[in-house]
Parts: structure tokens; sequence; C-alpha cells
């Protein structure tokens, strides 16, 4: 008799069993497979429910983050025209590690945003002709790295109020991770304090019409609205998640 035919009523199950002449013991060591099949079928299903709730509290935060990249790569390509100049480096990545090191189950805080900086770096780098390998680009991850723990401190109190002022300190830190890479591997500036202090504010001559201080301005303002909007995200997909738990425990059950 197959499990899925089975109606799991253990009594009238044992009835039919004593009809059939088949003695007490082999009774209840029917009933015991039965109850340890059943017992496994409901610690799966469990599993397969809060997986399920937990990726249903995540969608709104993974669409925003999706956005995100998408956004960068569209800067990247399009961001050197003298009338969009102004949107060079408008990308969240710096909030994209931090709120998701806070908010994002354990196994998705580091995937996650690591996953969304590789793709959008595959692409640019694809189209700048710039090596993954370079230590320009890997600056990208220790960042990354270092905001993610940032983010772990403040996962169990993740809030507008932790978040935000984190969101200022996470931009800070991928700005002085990433230039002082560059000061230190790029052989156009000086290596003393006078040429770190010159990475960090006006960049080298050839690129005046980007200083790297407009960098860290515009990347600050879009971690700022990017860590907003993905507390929003984040409470609006909870809210949907609590929504779904009570409607399915209000859901009737069929008859069997």
């Amino acid at each position: 008799m197959g499990g899925t035919e089975f109606p799991l009523k253990h009594k009238a199950f044992a009835r039919r069993l004593r009809s059939r002449s088949i003695d007490g013991q082999a009774v209840g060591s029917a009933l015991r497979r039965l109850d340890a099949a059943a017992r496994r079928s409901c610690h799966l299903l469990l599993c397969i429910s809060c997986w399920t709730d937990k990726l249903c509290g995540m969608i709104p935060a993974l669409l925003l983050i999706i956005s995100a990249v998408v956004f960068r790569i569209a800067t990247g390509f399009f961001g050197q025209h003298s009338h969009s100049i102004g949107w060079l480096n408008f990308a969240p990545v710096a909030a994209i590690a931090l709120c998701a090191a806070a908010y994002f189950p354990r196994k998705y805080k580091f995937s996650v945003p690591m996953a969304a900086l590789l793709i959008s770096d595959i692409v640019l780098n694809f189209h700048y002709g710039f090596s993954l390998g370079s230590p320009f680009v890997l600056s990208h991850y220790l960042g990354f790295a270092i905001i993610g723990c940032l983010g772990l401190l403040l996962q169990s109190r993740a809030s507008w109020k932790t978040l935000l002022p984190a969101s200022i300190v996470a931009s800070l830190i991928f700005y002085v991770v990433t230039n002082s890479v560059s000061w230190i591997y790029d052989s156009g500036y000086a290596k003393n304090f006078a040429g770190l202090v010159q990475s960090l504010t006006v960049g080298l001559p050839q690129y005046s019409a980007t200083p790297t201080w407009m960098f860290f301005r515009n990347s600050l303002v879009s971690d700022l609205i990017f860590t907003a909007l993905f507390v929003v995200c984040m409470n609006a997909g909870r809210s949907m998640a609590r929504s779904r738990e009570r409607a399915s425990q209000f859901r009737p059950v069929a008859a069997g």
C-alpha cells in the first residue's frame, strides 16, 4: 500500500490489519513505521515552509538589489557622457553589503551582495577592459567584507536609527579602502601623505572633470537612499510573510 494512498487514520488501519489475522505486534510495528514516516514528512514540510517564508520576506529586498545592480551597470556604460557625468558612482554598493548582512539569513548575508558585485564587475570590467584580478577591483571585495562585518554587528537591532548612520560609515569605509588601494598601486600618485590626500580628494590630474570627492558624494547619497528603501522593502516583505502565515493557519483542511 503506497504512502500517498493511506489516510493515516491509525485505528481504522489497525482494525483492517486485525481483520486479516495480523497479530498485535505486527500492527504495532506497522504503526510505528507509519509514525516515523509521518514525522519525516512533517519535518520536510516544515523546512520547506520555513524556507518559503524566508524567501517571501526577502523578495522585495532582492528586487531592490537587482535594480541597483542594473543601475550600476547602466551608469557605468552611459555615465561617461558629459550630460550624465554627475551620475558616476551613483551606485549603492556599500549599502548592499551593509543591509544584506544586517537583515538576510546567515547563508545569504555575504553571498548575495558578493554575487551582486561580481555580476556587475564582470560586465563593467569587460566593457572597460579591466581584469577582475587587479588590485583596484579586489579592493571592492575587501571593502565589501569590512562593511558586511559592520552589518553583522547591527543584525540584532537593524532599523532606520541604526542603519542610516551606519550607511554613512559604510560609504566612508568603501571610499577610503578603494582610494587607498589606488594610491598604493597607481604610479600617478606620490607615495607619501600628500599623495594619499590627493587620492582621497581630487584624484589624478587627467581625471580633473571627476574628482574623487564627487565619487564619494554620489556613493554617499545613493547609499543613504538605498538603505532607506531597503528597510522599507524588508518591512514590507516581513509583513507579506506574516500575512501568508496567518492565511495558512486559517486555511480549511480538505476532508479525507
